[in-house]
């Protein structure tokens, strides 16, 4: 079974309002909404990934990051383990850089079922977290 090593932002802003960009229509788990990331390459820290990643999908300049989670997500042919990350500080303005939607949308309005399965129980997490 493949293993990927898959680094996720949680871009917040102050107000609580996260930023999430939609799947390609011709990708695994199409049109769904997610945090952006992708793969960790060879040689990366997770970290390293991220700064890279959310450049490249968003065109935002990490300034902090912390490490906020990690989640083991087994699909029928594939294994992920995703560290996710709360971006609390960045410069510029998050945009699909890459062609693909993405929208603003308030912590605590939050879907589960917009999501792919593996991203579950953090989204109850950041759903609990806006209402407690």
């Amino acid at each position: 079974m493949k293993h990927l090593q898959v680094v996720i932002g949680i871009i917040r802003r102050s107000d609580n309002n996260i930023f999430l960009a939609q799947r390609a229509a011709d990708s695994s788990m199409a049109n769904m909404w997610e945090f952006p990331g992708g793969k960790i390459e060879p040689g990366e820290t997770p970290k390293q990934a991220l700064t890279r990643e959310l450049q490249e999908e968003t065109g935002i300049e990490v300034v902090s990051a912390q490490a906020w989670d990690r989640v083991e997500h087994i699909y029928d042919d594939l294994m992920l383990t995703l560290h996710f990350f709360m971006v609390d500080k960045w410069h510029g303005e998050p945009w699909g850089r890459e062609g693909q939607p993405s929208r603003w949308v308030a912590q605590r309005d939050l879907q589960a079922d917009e999501f792919p399965p593996a991203n579950a129980d953090i989204v109850a997490r950041l759903l609990a977290e806006a209402t407690a």
